[in-house]
C-alpha cells in the first residue's frame, strides 16, 4: 500500500507566510518578472515554430486561401493555450459589404476557433464576451458581429479585440474571451497578465507577416509551375520541331528526287519533243514541282493564318465542278493502291460563295487523308446541302482513329501512326490547317471515327458570304475579268512588241527562264546579275521596264528602287519587283520603296505576261 507523508498544518501557514513574505523581496519580484518575460517569449517562440511548418507546407497547399487558413487556425490554437482559459476567434471581413450598409448588416463573420483540447473545455463555459454596456456576444464559427461591436470591444478595458493589418487594410480581427480574475496570492500569473497585451500584438504581428510571405510563396510556387508548364511545352514543340523536319525532309526529297533524277535522264538520252516518254518525265518533273510548292504553301499558309495574315477570296463557285477536279488530282493515289473513288452529289447542291482555291485545298487534304489511311475499299466525297450550310463529307473505309489519338488531330506537326503506309507520311500541316481555312470561311469541322472501321470528316460551309466578303468577292471577278482582257491584248500584240526589258536577277536559273519566256513573247531582254552591272546598262540603255530581283548580292533591291526614284532620269521608268518574300506585306513594302507592281517566288509565268504587258508600253525602243 502507497503511504502518503503529511505535513503539520502549522507548517503549512509558516512555509505560505514565508513565501509571501519573499515573494514582496524586489530579488523576488525580480526573477519573477523575468520568469514572466521568458513565459512570453516562449509562447511567442511556440507560435512562431507552428506559424512557419504552415509555411513550409505552403507549396503542397492547393490554394493561398487554404495556406491563409492554416496560418489563422494555428494562431488561435497557439493563443489559446498561452492565454489559457481564455478562448480565441478570428473574425475575417466582409469585403461584399458596402460602407453605408455597416449599421444593418454584419462587418465580419467569426471564421476561426481554438481547436486545442485545453481550449474546447475552457470554451464551454466561456464561449461569450461581455461588452461595456452588458451586452453579451457568442463566440461561435459562424456567427456574424458588427463593426460597431468590434470597435467597442477593441476599446474597452480589458480590451478583447485587436485589427490584423496588411497593405490593403484591415483583413482580420482576433477576439478574445473574458479572462479568468487573478486568485490573490499568484504573483505570476498576475505578471503573466499585465503581458497579456503585448502577447497578442506581438503574435498579430507574426501573423502579418506570415500571411505576407505565405501569399509570396504562392506565388513563386505559382511562378515555378508555370515556368515547369512552358518547359514541358518548350520540350514538347522541340520533340515536335524534330518530328517536322524529318517528315519534311522526307516530304520534300521525295519530290525532289523525281525533279532532279528525270532531269538527268533528259539530259542524258537527250531532249525529243516527239518522244512519248520524254514527254512523261516532263509531266512527272511538272508534277513534282507543283507538289513541292504545295508543301512549302502549306507552312506558309498556316504561319499566316496563325499571324492572322491570310485573306480568303470569296467568289461564287461551281460546287460540281469543283469536286470533281478536286478528285481528278488523287484519282493516281486511289488507282496506285487499288482503291475505288465515289463521288455523291446532291442535285441541288450546285453553287456557294467561298474561295475556290482555299476550298479544293481542303477537300485535297481530306481526301489525301483518307487515301493513305486506307488500305482497302473505298474513299468518298459526299456533298450535301442543309437549310443554308453545305456540308462536304470525306469518307473511308480505313482503319479508323483511336479516341487517344483524335484528341490530336487538328493539332499542327501533329501526326497519328499509319499502320496501312508502315511509317509517317506528310507533314502533319493537313488536317490543321484545314480546320483554320474552315474557320476563315465561317465553317466548321466535324468528324467521326471508328478503329477498323474507317473515318468521315466533313467541313461545314455557309452557302453565302457577308456583304463584305462579297465585295470582295466581286471585286475579284472584275480583277480576273480585266486580266482576261489583258491576256487577249498580249496575245493580239505578241507579233508587234518591241519593247525593252532590263532584267535584274543574280541567279542564273531563274534569269535563263523568264529570259527565255519574255523572248518568245517577242520582248527584248537585257540581263544583268546585280546592281553595278545595272547602272551601267542604264548608261547606255532607254528600257521600257524594270524586272528587278530584291535580294541582290551587292545592294538590295528596296535601296535600288528608292536610288531609281531619286533620280530624274531614271523615275519614270516602271520597275516591277520579282522576290520570294511571300508573306502579307511584302507587297506594300515593296509598292512603298517604289515599284509599280509586284510578283512573288516561284514565278507564275502568265501572270509575269500580264504584268510585262500592262507596264512595258510606257517606253519603247
Amino acid at each position: 500500500m502507497q503511504q502518503h507523508s503529511t505535513v503539520p498544518e502549522e507548517n503549512l501557514e509558516v512555509d505560505s507566510t514565508h513565501e509571501d513574505t519573499v515573494a514582496k523581496t524586489p530579488e523576488a519580484i525580480q526573477i519573477l518578472q523575468l520568469r514572466a518575460e521568458l513565459w512570453l517569449e516562449r509562447c511567442l517562440n511556440q507560435l512562431q515554430r507552428s506559424i512557419n511548418h504552415c509555411l513550409s507546407c505552403t507549396l503542397t497547399t492547393p490554394t493561398t486561401e487554404d495556406s491563409e487558413a492554416a496560418i489563422f487556425q494555428t494562431a488561435v490554437d497557439e493563443l489559446s493555450v498561452a492565454l489559457g482559459t481564455c478562448s480565441v476567434a478570428i473574425a475575417l471581413t466582409d469585403t461584399t459589404v458596402s460602407a453605408c450598409s455597416l449599421e444593418s448588416k454584419p462587418a465580419c463573420q467569426i471564421c476561426y476557433m481554438a481547436l486545442t483540447a485545453q481550449a474546447q473545455a475552457a470554451t464551454l463555459d466561456r464561449s461569450t464576451v461581455i461588452l461595456i454596456t452588458g451586452k453579451k456576444l457568442c463566440l461561435q464559427v459562424g456567427q456574424p458581429i458588427s463593426l460597431e461591436d468590434l470597435q467597442q470591444l477593441q476599446n474597452q478595458h480589458p480590451q478583447s479585440a485587436w485589427q490584423l493589418k496588411d497593405e490593403l487594410g484591415i483583413i482580420s480581427w482576433l477576439i478574445t474571451g473574458t479572462p479568468l480574475q487573478v486568485v490573490d496570492g499568484e504573483p505570476l500569473e498576475a505578471l503573466k497578465t499585465q503581458l497579456r497585451q503585448q502577447l497578442v500584438e506581438r503574435s498579430l504581428a507574426a501573423v502579418a507577416i506570415a500571411l505576407a510571405q505565405s501569399r509570396q510563396i504562392q506565388a513563386i510556387a505559382l511562378q515555378y509551375q508555370q515556368l515547369e508548364a512552358q518547359n514541358q511545352e518548350l520540350v514538347r514543340a522541340n520533340k515536335l520541331k524534330s518530328e517536322f523536319l524529318a517528315n519534311t525532309s522526307h516530304e520534300i526529297r521525295t519530290p525532289l528526287s523525281s525533279i532532279l533524277g528525270f532531269t538527268h535522264l533528259l539530259q542524258a538520252q537527250g531532249f525529243s519533243p516527239d518522244n512519248l516518254r520524254h514527254q512523261e518525265y516532263l509531266n512527272i518533273i511538272l508534277n513534282s514541282g507543283q507538289h513541292l510548292l504545295a508543301l512549302i504553301n502549306d507552312i506558309l499558309d498556316l504561319s499566316k493564318i496563325e499571324a492572322n495574315q491570310l485573306e480568303v477570296q470569296m467568289e461564287t463557285v461551281d460546287v460540281p465542278e469543283l469536286c470533281r477536279s478536286v478528285l481528278a488530282l488523287v484519282k493516281e493515289k486511289a488507282s496506285d493502291k487499288g482503291l475505288q473513288l465515289r463521288l455523291d452529289l446532291e442535285p441541288h447542291a450546285t453553287v456557294l460563295v467561298a474561295d475556290s482555291l482555299r476550298l479544293k485545298q481542303m477537300l485535297f487534304n481530306l481526301l489525301s487523308n483518307a487515301l493513305k489511311f486506307t488500305s482497302q475499299g473505298t474513299v468518298g466525297l459526299q456533298v450535301k446541302q442543309k437549310s443554308i450550310f453545305i456540308h462536304f463529307t470525306v469518307w473511308d473505309t480505313g482503319t479508323g482513329i483511336s479516341q487517344e489519338e483524335q484528341a490530336l488531330l487538328f493539332q499542327p506537326y501533329r501526326q497519328i501512326a499509319n499502320v496501312v503506309a508502315g511509317r509517317q507520311e506528310g507533314t502533319g500541316l493537313g488536317l490543321a490547317l484545314t480546320h483554320k481555312l474552315v474557320e476563315l470561311h465561317g465553317g466548321w469541322v466535324e468528324f467521326q471515327s471508328e478503329i477498323n472501321h474507317g473515318s468521315q470528316f466533313t467541313i461545314v460551309l455557309p452557302l453565302t458570304a457577308a456583304a463584305g466578303v462579297r465585295e470582295q468577292g466581286e471585286q475579284r471577278e472584275q480583277g480576273e475579268q480585266g486580266e482576261q482582257g489583258e491576256q487577249s491584248t498580249i496575245n493580239n500584240q505578241q507579233s508587234t512588241i518591241d519593247s525593252l526589258i532590263l532584267l535584274v536577277e543574280d541567279n542564273v536559273h531563274n534569269a535563263k527562264l523568264i529570259n527565255t519566256y519574255l523572248r518568245k513573247l517577242g520582248y527584248q531582254v537585257n540581263w544583268v546579275q546585280n546592281a553595278a552591272q545595272m547602272w551601267q546598262a542604264l548608261e547606255g540603255l532607254q528600257p521600257g521596264l524594270i524586272l528587278m530581283d530584291i535580294q541582290l548580292p551587292d545592294v538590295d533591291g528596296f535601296t535600288l528602287l528608292q536610288q531609281l526614284q531619286a533620280h530624274e532620269h531614271y523615275r519614270t521608268i516602271p520597275v516591277i519587283a520579282q522576290t520570294a518574300m511571300a508573306m502579307k506585306g511584302d507587297r506594300e513594302t515593296c509598292l512603298a520603296a517604289g515599284a509599280v507592281d509586284y510578283i512573288s517566288k516561284p514565278i507564275d509565268l502568265k501572270a509575269l505576261a500580264l504584268l510585262v504587258s500592262k507596264y512595258s508600253n510606257a517606253r519603247a525602243v
